[in-house]
């Protein structure tokens, strides 16, 4: 990959490397340090990176960062959803899109990874499976079981009051 592929590559995928991971994540500094991170990663490696995979392998390096950003903060984020979740709010707002965030938060980070990428992102089972080092049928497996996750969730009138 040349100087220029890179660049390229970075005006045409950063916007939605850096969507994917902030769904994950959250905290937009965190997001950002995690994008970065992954494109200088494809620039340290840009000598054995070809153009026609650079997406798939940025969203795979993007992917891989975050986790290991999650594992290294988790203790401090299972706090803070702690307390989170222990406060009480009177004055909930039945917005959908709130709504939903807040079932996706529910899920596990792979299993959020996973409908971020096949449905916001319209990754096919098989690039999904390259990106999450996971194989297409335990993708679509747990793919549904999110997907259900999120059904449950959603469906109970509790959650939306």
């Amino acid at each position: 990959m040349t100087e220029r592929e890179y660049n390229q590559c970075v005006d045409q995928y950063a916007d939605g490397v850096y969507r994917f991971i902030l769904k994950n994540m959250q905290v937009p500094e965190d997001a950002q340090d995690v994008v970065q991170s992954a494109f200088e990663k494809m620039w340290k490696n840009h000598q054995d990176v070809h153009v026609e995979t650079a997406k798939s392998y940025l969203f795979t390096v993007a992917y891989n960062q975050m986790i290991d950003h999650i594992r290294k903060n988790k203790r401090m984020t299972l706090v803070d959803e702690f307390s989170e979740s222990s406060k009480i709010s009177w004055s909930r707002q039945t917005n959908l899109k709130q709504e939903l965030e807040k079932a996706l938060q529910q899920l596990t980070p792979l299993q959020k990874s996973l409908i971020l990428l096949k449905d916001y992102e319209g990754y096919s089972y098989d690039e999904i499976g390259k990106i999450t080092s996971l194989n297409a049928s335990q993708v679509k497996v747990y793919l549904h079981r999110a997907r259900m996750q999120l059904k449950e969730y959603i469906g109970k009138i509790e959650n939306l009051i």
